[in-house]
């Protein structure tokens, strides 16, 4: 016997190809909208369709057959519309998930580009293996990673490519492609860090490292003496395998170094990798009182930070590395949004970098939460490289207000940023909001020059795009 709901879903499909319900006033539904968010909410992109393949084959499928602008998308965490372009085809890689394959004799992985480095974790940790350089949270795609060539806090290794050993590419024209640092080696360097200009990455091939145990320890360092203590203390300390230091508003002069060395001290955390699913109510209740509330600058750094880093931790490698990003996402975004920016300063211009930096913050009332500062040596691979020279990374965490009035004030003090670092011999970071000048583009990475040129070889028609491309490229 049928349902009323399905007796009433028949009848409706009658009337509908019988014309009827077509022309009753109000039935008439509109075309959905497609669009492809980012995580802050902010620069939404309307597209035309949207994919979900599942393999090279079907990504190659796809790219044939559509014949207007192509875009790839992941995790969905660049900030600017870096993965959709406007009226195009948006494929969505996240179900490309799988393992390829994972050869733990010769610490080697190959994966689907779609892969979440925690799903990775999941597969290699019961090995006692570990991703050789991975962003601080875990929740990223290993494809996107490898598309804005990010980096971690992880000492001495750089940018994420520096562990990539082939990647497998679909051109525009839908040819699928093995490239590593001999073979197509052009093609390599520009998926490294390119955005998605030359190719759909649809494999990785990573490095992997074991697993060890790692102590957290906590210096206060002056900031003039900040690189000597880096140089010496962190790089120079083979136990060392990650590092970051903290500038807390509202000065940015007196940096919190937090190191994790390799010990054989026990546990004080016996779980392996950071549990999934967890609620962060109260991480979400502190960051907003300290960007609303008066004080909270003073709160967070003679009180609130001395506590989170008092007590010792020994931890798995795993366990650090297998953050999720909920602990940092808001209750909401409607009103206000988390953001990222990022500048890379060479090693000489540190402390006068930093300066100018929290100078600029103070006199633009910037709600900055912090700035991290992570370290990377001279990158020779990608053909877009954030670190020409060996680099110090200053990573702000700040606040915003949504109305396209504090958008247009957050541009104003972000292009000084950046000819702040221009002037010091630095870049700035791509993944973010585009409030970059033409003009500050070309002069931070004049090597796109070299990467138009090889897309008009392999994409003459501009098939393959992202809101990013269409400003600067």
């Amino acid at each position: 016997m049928n349902s009323p709901a399905l007796t009433r879903r028949r009848h409706c499909q009658a009337l509908a190809s019988a014309g009827v319900l077509k022309a009753l006033p109000g039935r008439a539904e509109a075309p959905r909208e497609l669009l492809v968010p980012n995580v802050t909410g902010l620069y939404t992109v309307k597209v035309a369709r949207i994919e979900t393949p599942r393999s090279a084959a079907e990504v190659s499928g796809l790219l044939r057959a559509w014949p207007g602008q192509v875009s790839i998308g992941g995790g969905r965490y660049s900030m600017g519309g870096q993965v959709a372009i406007a009226g195009g085809l948006h494929l969505d890689l996240r179900e490309m998930n799988r393992l390829v394959w994972l050869k733990p004799e010769v610490l080697r992985a190959r994966v689907q580009a779609g892969m979440r480095w925690r799903d990775l974790q999941d597969l290699i940790d019961p090995l006692g293996l570990s991703a050789k350089t991975m962003q601080s949270y875990a929740n990223f795609t290993v494809g996107g990673a490898v598309s804005v060539n990010a980096h971690g806090r992880y000492v001495g290794n750089g940018g994420v490519g520096h562990s990539v050993r082939a990647l497998q590419l679909v051109r525009a024209d839908g040819a699928v492609v093995e490239t590593t640092r001999e073979q197509h080696p052009e093609l390599f360097r520009a998926a490294i860090g390119g955005y998605g200009a030359v190719g759909a990455i649809t494999e990785v091939e990573l490095d992997l490292v074991p697993n060890v145990r790692i102590k957290r320890v906590v210096q206060k360092v002056p900031l003039e003496a900040y690189p000597d203590f880096f140089q010496h203390a962190v790089a120079g300390d083979k136990a060392s395998v990650m590092h970051n230091a903290d500038l807390l508003p509202p000065h940015f002069d007196l940096p919190v170094a937090v190191t994790w060395r390799e010990t054989d001290e026990p546990l004080t955390e016996a779980a392996r990798l950071v549990p999934r699913g967890q609620r962060y109510a109260l991480e979400q209740n502190v960051v907003w009182a300290l960007t609303e509330l008066p004080g909270g600058a003073k709160v967070r750094k003679s009180i609130l930070h001395p506590l989170l880093t008092a007590s010792p931790a020994v931890r798995w490698r795993n366990h650090e590395a297998s953050l999720d990003v909920a602990e940092l996402e808001p209750r909401t975004r409607s009103l206000s949004t988390y953001v990222l920016q990022e500048y890379f300063v060479p090693v000489r211009h540190f402390v006068a970098f930093a300066r100018g930096m929290a100078q600029v913050l103070r006199q633009h009332d910037v709600m900055a939460l912090n700035i991290s500062v992570r370290h990377s040596p001279a990158d020779a691979l990608s053909l877009l490289p954030w670190a020409r020279e060996e680099v110090f990374s200053f990573v702000l965490y700040y606040k915003q207000r949504t109305h396209a009035a504090a958008q247009e004030a957050v541009g104003r003090w972000t292009r000084e940023l950046i000819d702040l670092v221009l002037a010091h011999d630095g870049r700035y970071y791509l993944p973010y909001q585009l409030h970059a000048s033409q003009a500050q583009f070309d002069r931070a990475y004049p090597e796109a020059a070299q990467l138009r040129t090889l897309k008009r070889r392999v994409d003459p028609a501009g098939k393959l795009s992202n809101a990013m491309w269409a400003r600067y490229l």
